[in-house]
């Protein structure tokens, strides 16, 4: 079981929204051919929503019903981790193993020693084709490393091997995520932490590193785009590398999480892509549920007055919605409009404030991230929420449609 050359991870939290972003890859397909769609949520998504995993199934597979879809496609079991993969086993056949927790946890001694010793070749000057000057690795720059990072990879074969003695071998998509956490990891951690990854004996899929700068949800880069591409090519050369050296599958790829809007790399990634003829997995999951919340936003009169109260709570609400998503959102209070201006909003007015068009006079990113952090407030209102959702799917359904196709896909692939 293998992904194609490119996938988009495509977030679906109250799932109503498959068939329209399914659409989008249907008509990029016409064009190139070879996108693979995951449909992603996570044990804290589910949790906070009061959905399961066989909610996403369902609304996946339905979807690929209805529109006769005859490619491969996965259910992603997001950001799992030894105390809640088992309650994805049966319905998922991706898994997104999340052992950032682990590093820089204390490893054993003995493993320890012997994970050093039998990547001590790597130290001196390492040469990685296409990269014009060699890596330098001291001894104790690669003992650091190794202590840093040994037991979350310790622990990343721990849940691979459950997933496998659960599902079997090559029967699912195995990701790595290392990416939830503060620091970037450099071009010769991620070599380190693959030779790691080889000795547990995973079949990876996709890796999902922390890159240099700011990813936060749902608004676009922060950052020097210079570094971020030197870092991003240099990591797929890498890769390259190690799939030879430390004998992994041939097909392993980057994965980019909290990849939707980041429009300033776009060109960057499709550049690097291109150029060394490779692929990626781009997970885009919060951006459907803004769509679903602009779309009843358009509606107008009751939904668009059930959108302005979310706001009004999350508003009130703003240190416990953020605090899950601290290292990934980054909202300026003082930019937020306050609930009494927001009321008297037009619904194109709130749209336009919330859907992510740089250089919109209206577009505020601020507002953006706390209302992508404010699903909670929605769950909490589901009957009505849910129920306007389908009342207005069309509406909903376009922009949706939109969203993907056009913000990130055409973007994304450089497809007119």
């Amino acid at each position: 079981m293998n992904l194609s050359k490119y996938s988009i991870g495509i977030g679906d939290r109250f799932g109503h929204e498959a068939k329209a972003q399914l659409k989008a890859i249907i008509d990029a397909n016409e064009k190139l051919n070879n996108i693979t769609p995951v449909w992603n949520k996570s044990f804290r998504e589910h949790n906070i929503i009061l959905t399961k995993p066989s909610n996403t199934r369902v609304a996946a597979d339905k979807a690929i019903k209805e529109l006769n879809w005859k490619g491969h496609y996965f259910i992603d079991a997001d950001h799992i981790n030894i105390s809640n993969v088992d309650e994805f086993i049966y319905h998922s056949d991706f898994f997104t193993i999340d052992v950032a927790d682990f590093i820089g946890k204390k490893a054993d001694e003995e493993k320890l020693k012997k994970s050093i010793q039998q990547n001590s070749n790597l130290v001196g000057d390492i040469y990685i084709p296409n990269i014009l000057q060699p890596i330098k690795l001291t001894k104790k720059e690669l003992e650091n490393i190794i202590q840093k990072y040994l037991s979350a990879i310790t622990e990343a074969g721990r849940i691979y091997r459950f997933i496998e003695s659960k599902k079997g071998r090559n029967n699912f998509i195995t990701e790595i995520s290392i990416d939830e956490v503060l620091e970037p990891q450099f071009p010769i951690e991620l070599l380190i932490i693959l030779s790691l990854l080889s000795s547990e004996k995973i079949p990876l899929d996709t890796i999902a590193p922390r890159f240099t700068g700011r990813f936060n949800k749902g608004v676009d880069y922060v950052g020097d785009i210079s570094k971020f591409e030197k870092e991003f090519e240099e990591d797929i050369l890498i890769i390259d590398y190690a799939v030879k050296k430390f004998g992994l599958p041939d097909n392993l790829k980057l994965s980019i999480h909290s990849g939707s809007d980041k429009f300033s790399i776009y060109p960057v990634i499709k550049r690097i892509m291109q150029k060394h003829d490779k692929g990626i997995h781009l997970k885009t999951a919060g951006t459907t549920w803004l769509e679903e919340v602009i779309g009843l936003a358009l509606a107008g009169s009751e939904p668009l007055k059930l959108v302005k109260m979310f706001y009004n709570e999350a508003l009130s609400r703003m240190d416990e919605l953020c605090a899950p998503y601290a290292q990934v959102i980054d909202i300026d209070m003082n930019k937020l409009p306050s609930a009494d201006e927001v009321i008297l909003w037009s619904g194109e007015k709130f749209a336009n404030t919330l859907r992510h068009i740089p250089g919109h006079p209206d577009y505020n990113p601020d507002f953006r991230q706390l209302i992508h952090v404010g699903y909670k407030v929605a769950a909490e209102h589901k009957e009505e929420f849910n129920s306007f959702l389908n009342k207005y799917s069309d509406i909903i359904g376009q922009q949706v449609y939109e969203n993907i196709y056009e913000r990130h896909l055409c973007r994304l692939f450089n497809m007119q």
